[in-house]
């Protein structure tokens, strides 16, 4: 065979490789992802394996019972990127934990409550002196909890509060070892099946502690693989789109209700009226001055402060600019 025979088929060999190389690249992208039981929208994308598509890449998902959990994977390099309420967020950033917030999912109203057993006497926060009220410790419900018991003059030291995840809250709940609990779906949902909520987040936030749920990444991870990041966001966002579109879509009867039962573990019946427990920033917004543009990283610092005060974490950083940011928002924003 000619030489210039065999150097024309290397050449055409080595240009198929080279056009090849960026799509093997991609699909050999591994992601792992902790999630939580909450109900929100990017539940659907989830189930979809829309995250998948957009990432180019194999994703595996992890379910955590607790923001304190997932950041602790986060610490250890098990997950890459993980959702958390705005408590273990503070606490990890406290921490100098190489993280960065990347998307704001909503501000926390209705969807996590402080429920009390029939018959356990309590009407209000004050009548938990002297209760056993149990909490996943360092989530956004034990803040919450913490600051009801500041606003009503209670003393968090009269009160039992127990450390315990929400399947957990709901197997002690059954046994009637304890009397009231402040947690989110679907342990909520169980709960309240026998009692009554006396406080939500959405008045613990006019009391001014207010709390949100955010999706965060490790920093090494991001800046490793930042399209990937961008990739999650634009998913996210969209997903947060398509509910606010149409609400009353999302009704019992859908596939979305549907869907994000069976992932969640809610019931169905549930699903609308837990949805609406948030305040969702649509994309366009989640880089403006009241998100990541400039609230979070306050209120990260004002959430920081008071797990000092209350003891839960050792020192309060003088800034948590540097755990927020909004690169990959603008990004997906721009490309969308």
């Amino acid at each position: 065979m000619p030489i210039s025979s065999i150097t024309r088929r290397a050449i055409l060999a080595g240009t198929a490789l080279l056009i090849v190389a960026p799509a093997v690249q991609a699909s050999d992208l591994k992601v792992t992802i902790g999630y939580q039981t909450v109900v929100e929208p990017s539940k659907v994308a989830q189930a979809d394996g829309l995250y998948e598509k957009a990432l180019g890449a194999t994703i595996d998902w992890r379910k955590f019972d607790s923001g304190a959990d997932v950041v602790a994977a986060i610490a250890s390099g098990a997950i890459d990127i993980g959702y958390v309420g705005s408590s273990p967020l503070a606490a990890a950033a406290s921490r100098e934990l190489s993280i960065e917030t990347i998307f704001i999912v909503g501000l926390i109203g209705e969807s996590e409550a402080l429920a009390v057993r029939n018959g356990s006497g309590i009407e209000k926060v004050a009548d938990l002196a002297g209760k056993k009220v149990a909490v996943p410790f360092v989530s956004t419900t034990h803040y919450s909890l913490l600051a009801a018991l500041k606003h009503e003059g209670v003393d968090p030291k009269s009160v039992e509060i127990l450390n315990l995840r929400p399947p957990e809250i709901a197997a002690a709940w059954e046994r009637g070892d304890i009397d009231a609990a402040y947690v989110w779906d679907p342990a909520l949902g169980q709960i309240r099946t026998s009692g009554e909520i006396i406080v939500d987040s959405a008045k613990v936030a006019e009391w001014g502690a207010p709390t949100f749920d955010a999706w965060i990444a490790r920093k090494d991870f991001s800046e490793k693989h930042p399209e990937a990041v961008t990739g999650f966001v634009r998913v996210t966002g969209d997903a947060y789109a398509e509910y606010l579109k149409d609400p009353q879509a999302w009704s019992t009867s859908s596939e979305q209700a549907q869907k994000i039962a069976k992932l969640t573990g809610a019931k169905v019946d549930d699903v609308p009226l837990l949805l609406k427990g948030y305040v969702y920033p649509s994309l366009a917004e989640q880089a403006s001055a009241d998100y990541l543009g400039g609230a979070t990283a306050q209120a990260i610092a004002e959430t920081s402060a008071f797990l000092k005060e209350q003891g839960r974490i050792d020192a309060v950083l003088p800034d948590y600019a540097s755990y927020v940011t909004t690169k990959y928002v603008t990004e997906a924003a721009a490309s969308n």
